[in-house]
């Protein structure tokens, strides 16, 4: 039975690296794959999934508005696919994490999804939040804090290097934007030091 499955983490933890390195094990066997990557997030490229260690492939674009079990449906007709990857997956939409379910559930094919699981203000992603109920396999990837804790959360970073407490939960930015951390400490930067 093909499964949907969330591997989920914050900033720097490698997913990105790791949906790649599944792509390469499916391409080396002969099978085929559909790597989709978020239509708002270019900074590798246009089209492109990246790692931050310097690995990246050509991958399809997905819109907000895209019907993803027809994406794949389509793709179908060129031939068997043996998964699909999905970058970025905190930016889909829940109607399109149900589409992804179907894709698993009645095109029988896999479909890994790979993406943060909060936002900087600790909140849930609507994509993330919907993987998380209805996926049939969750998985942590993790990263750690300065601390040397697990990396839970992660702050947003203004040019001045301040800490961010409201505005748009999307904002595109890597390094130089987001810090992960751990809860102790996003608290503390997020909130200001408990009294």
């Amino acid at each position: 039975m093909a499964k949907l499955y969330f591997n989920y983490s914050t900033m720097n933890a490698g997913k990105s690296a790791i949906l790649l390195q599944a792509d390469h094990n499916y391409r080396e066997r002969g099978m085929r794959t559909l790597l989709l990557t978020a239509e708002l997030d270019d900074r590798a490229g246009d089209g492109v999934i990246a790692s931050r260690i310097g690995i990246q492939a050509p991958a399809a674009r997905y819109g907000v508005q895209e019907d993803l079990f027809e994406r794949v449906s389509i793709a179908l007709e060129d031939g068997p696919l043996s998964c699909v990857l999905i970058d970025e997956a905190q930016f889909l939409q829940p109607a399109q994490v149900w589409q992804l379910a179907r894709v698993a559930d009645e095109l029988k094919v896999p479909v890994m999804a790979y993406g943060l699981r909060v936002d900087f203000r600790g909140e849930p992603f609507p994509g993330s939040a919907t993987l998380l109920a209805i996926a049939d396999s969750l998985r942590e990837i993790r990263t750690i804090c300065h601390c040397g804790s697990k990396a839970t959360m992660v702050i947003r970073k203004d040019e001045s290097g301040r800490v961010v407490t409201d505005g748009a939960q999307v904002q595109i930015g890597g390094d130089e934007t987001y810090v992960s951390l751990c809860r102790v400490h996003w608290r503390e930067a997020f909130d200001g030091p408990s009294l």
